[in-house]
């Protein structure tokens, strides 16, 4: 029997070339290389107001614009461009100031917008400072005189002469609001009709000899709804005159001289102990104290 005989596999020689790279190099400890620090510029100094005024004007845009273009932001040209019905409005206000001396550039504004001419516009302006300072200088005089004596009147049911523009009232107050006097039979009286309030018999005593001007007796000066329009609104020159002798005229033509007793924001007490006269400030035309001119 023949057996076959068995092959030997042949055999694959794997021959490896030499790298071209060369040897492997070391690693290396070392980090990255380091680079040069950058160089700092320094802080930039903060505009001052001038600068930014100057800008401002110059360039015919808001004072926050100019900030910026001076703090390295927006460019007022590219503002402008950018908000062009605006910018219009502030060309237009910065006009009008060039050609007003002394005029703001917030009152530009106003004058565009409300359309006044320059004088009214400093006369409204006027006005209403003149509204703030009047609204100080009562919120600054105490008012706990006027309001003890009229509480004393009230408690003690004191039959009270109440003196207004064209006539007395013989009548006893109740009580006392905001803007009007509660009598027990004549009803509601709003203080700006009430030129004078007395006890009634210290008034039937006193009345024959008070001075009276004819003409305004006849057409006695109307009392202007606002405060700061009224010639005597104002209690702070009063308070200097506190316990001397004052001259008040009135606006029905009725004179009063008699010592200043109390201030306050809307009235003041003159005459003695017990024989007070109550005048408010809307009622008096002038004033004089000593040898002083009308106030």
């Amino acid at each position: 029997m023949n057996e076959k005989k068995t092959r030997p596999a042949p055999s694959v020689e794997v021959i490896r070339r030499p790298s071209l790279a060369g040897p492997p190099r070391p690693t290396s400890t070392r980090g990255p290389p380091s680079r040069p620090p950058p160089s700092r510029r320094p802080p930039l100094q903060p505009p001052t107001p001038e600068q930014v005024q100057a800008l401002a004007i110059r360039e015919r845009v808001p004072a926050r614009i100019a900030r910026g273009e001076l703090d390295g932001k927006m460019k007022a040209r590219v503002w402008r461009k950018l908000h062009a019905e605006e910018a219009k409005r502030f060309e237009e206000a910065y006009q009008l100031v060039a050609h007003t001396p002394g005029l703001a550039l917030e009152d530009a504004f106003a004058l565009l917008q409300s359309g006044l001419s320059v004088e009214e516009l400093r006369t409204r302006r006027a006005r209403t400072a003149r509204r703030v300072d009047l609204r100080e200088a009562r919120l600054g005089v105490a008012a706990e005189p006027i309001d003890r004596w009229l509480t004393q009147r009230i408690e003690e049911k004191t039959p009270l002469a109440i003196v207004l523009a064209d006539r007395t009232v013989l009548d006893v107050l109740t009580a006392v609001q905001p803007l009007a006097f509660i009598l027990e039979r004549g009803g509601r009286v709003e203080k700006l009709q009430v030129v004078l309030l007395s006890r009634a018999y210290t008034w039937e005593q006193a009345q024959p000899s008070l001075p009276r001007d004819a003409r305004l007796a006849q057409r006695p000066a109307p009392v202007a709804r606002e405060p700061d329009r009224r010639p005597v609104s104002d209690p702070r020159p009063l308070l200097e005159r506190h316990g001397q002798s004052v001259h008040l005229e009135l606006r029905n033509g009725l004179g009063v001289a008699r010592p200043l007793l109390a201030v306050g924001p809307y009235d003041v007490l003159v005459g003695a102990e017990g024989e007070e006269f109550l005048v408010p400030l809307h009622a008096l035309v002038s004033w004089t104290a000593g040898s002083e001119g009308p106030r």
